[in-house]
């Protein structure tokens, strides 16, 4: 009989391990514990496991991933409904492409979070109509 995994515990000493400054075990393990959480459609933790992630990447000064992590992060966060989560996520990503020296993706992502917030201001719909009128 085989044990299975649980996300939550893996989470947790995923976090043990970045307090502790060991942040490639770390990124391991919320990388882990991110498709775990997805598979059982724990969508919110699955973003903020691939977040986490990508922060262990940053701190590994490994931009590449951290790029792949966090974009990972928003995609699951835009498409779930997560918005203000996927904004943060795409504003790591354009810190990470700040520091690979890629301006053209830097300036594209500036567009795309500046489009997301104001979409984010927007009322929900142009009718007038208030329940409480």
């Amino acid at each position: 009989m085989t044990e299975k995994a649980d996300p939550i515990k893996i989470h947790k000493d995923a976090n043990a391990l970045m307090d502790s400054g060991k942040y490639s075990e770390a990124r391991d393990f919320f990388i882990k514990s991110a498709e775990l959480y997805y598979k059982n459609q724990n969508y919110f933790g699955s973003a903020e496991m691939n977040y986490k992630a990508g922060e262990c990447s940053t701190q590994l000064k490994e931009y590449q991933k951290a790029i792949e992590l966090f974009t990972k992060s928003a995609d699951i966060s835009l498409s779930k409904g997560f918005e203000r989560y996927g904004i943060s996520a795409l504003e790591n990503v354009k810190e990470n492409q700040k520091a690979l020296g890629n301006t053209q993706e830097v300036e594209e992502l500036t567009k795309k979070i500046d489009e997301l917030n104001k979409k984010q201001q927007e009322p929900e719909s142009d009718s007038d109509f208030s329940i409480f009128s």
